[in-house]
């Protein structure tokens, strides 16, 4: 049974899960997405069509043509994770040791299996297809929220080995925890306290400036500001925002899908053509469940290339050097994406 334990400090949770060692590595390529350079289909990758054997039993997919689960014919597949940092059954079981707080690894870990073809980037993906992943991914939201012992819901994917993967088939993960982290934490208070000062939301506000200042937007769609934040921690850092206001992304309906595709897809292909597809992670910021928290939250995606190792100084402090301004990360996307034009 994977543990949770919190540093009485700090109020950090840190998820102890042993099992998650046993996960095979597949990847051998430490600093390029390798994604692209593979086979369409590779037979002993879990995740390619003919293998739904190797992964536990699907919660979700969908399907061009109606067909049995856990067999070949489908677009987008949701599994559990077969090695899961945290598990769906059992207790909580909140318990102190001493002057520490722990309890035990409770939630939910499911891999969203993007699409059949093993070498088919998640920027290249259809539009459409691209609409079904966050669809798959939202419908796993709302079914989530239904347990009352999870209170936060976290969607990333991961591209590279540094970045995080382990197989290189285009996946995406969904983590359900039964606290709020104190990330998610921090971002809620420093909302509420902009809030009460201004009465506005801050990302509301952030996406106005951003618009009018136009010096960190790489582009916008109807629906979402794709841009480098003022205050980026890494290089190319790349938030891409809903441009009205908007608490949780499970509130959103499958009409709404394709323009979240196209402006996430729209970032990762600015990314690729000026840094060469390079690892990065991606991270969807959302309302918790299940708590009493005000819905003044506004939901985002966060995307980090992964060009640096973190260092010393940003451990210590938790203080980021950029090397690069976020200004001038931003115009440097912008030139590449029109000389491919």
């Amino acid at each position: 049974m994977p543990e949770l334990r919190k540093n009485p400090v700090t109020r950090e949770w840190v998820i102890v899960a042993e099992t998650r060692s046993q996960r095979p590595l597949e990847t051998t390529i430490p600093h390029e997405s390798s994604i692209s350079k593979g086979p369409a289909f590779d037979p002993d990758c879990p995740f390619c069509p003919g293998n739904e054997s190797q992964t536990p039993r699907e919660v979700l997919a969908f399907r061009s043509t109606p067909g049995a689960g856990d067999t070949p014919g489908w677009n987008v597949r949701v599994t559990p994770n077969k090695y899961p940092a945290l598990l769906v059954e059992g207790d909580l079981a909140r318990r102190g040791l001493g002057m520490y707080d722990c309890m035990n690894g409770i939630g939910a870990h499911e891999v969203v299996i993007e699409t059949p073809a093993h070498n088919l980037p998640f920027a290249d993906l259809p539009t459409a297809h691209c609409a079904d992943v966050f669809w798959a991914c939202r419908e796993r939201f709302v079914d989530l929220s239904r347990d009352r012992r999870f209170k936060y819901i976290l969607f990333f994917r991961n591209e590279g080995r540094v970045a995080g993967v382990s197989l290189d088939h285009p996946h995406s993960q969904i983590i359900a925890l039964p606290m709020v982290p104190m990330d998610v934490m921090a971002e809620i208070e420093g909302m509420s306290h902009y809030a009460e000062y201004r009465d506005r939301c801050p990302y509301c506000d952030m996406v106005d400036q951003e618009r009018e200042s136009a010096d960190r937007v790489l582009f916008e769609t109807a629906s979402y500001l794709i841009f480098e934040p003022f205050a980026s921690r890494f290089a190319f850092e790349t938030w891409v925002v809903p441009k009205i206001h908007q608490p949780s992304f499970a509130e959103l309906d499958y009409d709404a899908m394709p323009a979240v595709a196209e402006a996430v897809q729209g970032a990762l292909r600015h990314i690729d053509r000026c840094l060469g597809s390079p690892p990065y992670n991606l991270a969807m910021h959302t309302m918790p469940i299940n708590t009493s928290r005000p819905e003044d939250f506004h939901w985002h995606i966060q995307i980090t290339p992964r060009l640096a190792a973190t260092g010393g100084f940003e451990l210590g402090t938790g203080v980021y050097i950029n090397p690069i301004s976020p200004e001038e990360s931003a115009r440097r996307l912008r030139e590449s994406a029109a000389e491919t034009r």
